[in-house]
Order: structure tokens, then C-alpha cells, then sequence
């Protein structure tokens, strides 16, 4: 079994100076906590996984295709591989759990 405690794994994101740590990576899926401050854009591409976000603290926007919704703590959006997406209007410092598969490149 492998457990993670959500605080730790911030602060070996901010030890290591980016906004996105992979903290698992198994054969059919990987997993990362992804970090956006307050007013800071989303620099994300289309990527070739299918994902899953799932918001732990924070507030914003986020836009997948051309569909907009609000969201924040508790909220979870899924993205299809190849679709263009983005937070932004980030209200709150936004701290997501980031689900690939399969596992991200």
C-alpha cells in the first residue's frame, strides 16, 4: 500500500519549485497535485490522457472545450484526452489532484 498525506506532498511541490508534482505513477494511471495561486494563469496544453481533477482547496474557473463552470473545494471535472482546457479567474489559491490515464508521458 502506498498513502500520501496531502500537506507533505505540498511541501515537496514547493521544495522543488513547481507548480505540478507526480507523487504516483503505476501502470494504468499517475497522480499529481497540481498548484495554481491566486491571478496565476494555466499554462496547460491538450494532453493525450484522459484526466481527472479533483479540487482540494481553492476557487476559480475552469473551461474544458467550450464549456465554463465554477469550482472549488470538493469539486471534481473530468477532461477527455485531446480536449483543450484551462483554470482561470482563480479567486483562491487552487490545489487539485490531478488523475492521468493512461499514466502521463
Amino acid at each position: 500500500m502506498k498513502a500520501f498525506r496531502l500537506d507533505d506532498l505540498e511541501a515537496e511541490r514547493r521544495a522543488n519549485d513547481g507548480a505540478y508534482l507526480q507523487f504516483l505513477r503505476a501502470r494504468n494511471m499517475s497522480v499529481g497535485l497540481y498548484a495554481l495561486d491566486a491571478g496565476t494563469p494555466d499554462p496547460q496544453q491538450p494532453h493525450r490522457q484522459d484526466e481527472v481533477y479533483v479540487i482540494m482547496s481553492g476557487r476559480g474557473s475552469v473551461t474544458v472545450g467550450d464549456e465554463t463552470t465554477q469550482v472549488g473545494r470538493g469539486c471534481v471535472v473530468y477532461v477527455p484526452a485531446g480536449v483543450p482546457h484551462r483554470f482561470h479567474h482563480i479567486t483562491e489559491d487552487l490545489r487539485v489532484l490531478v488523475v492521468f490515464s493512461p499514466p502521463e508521458a
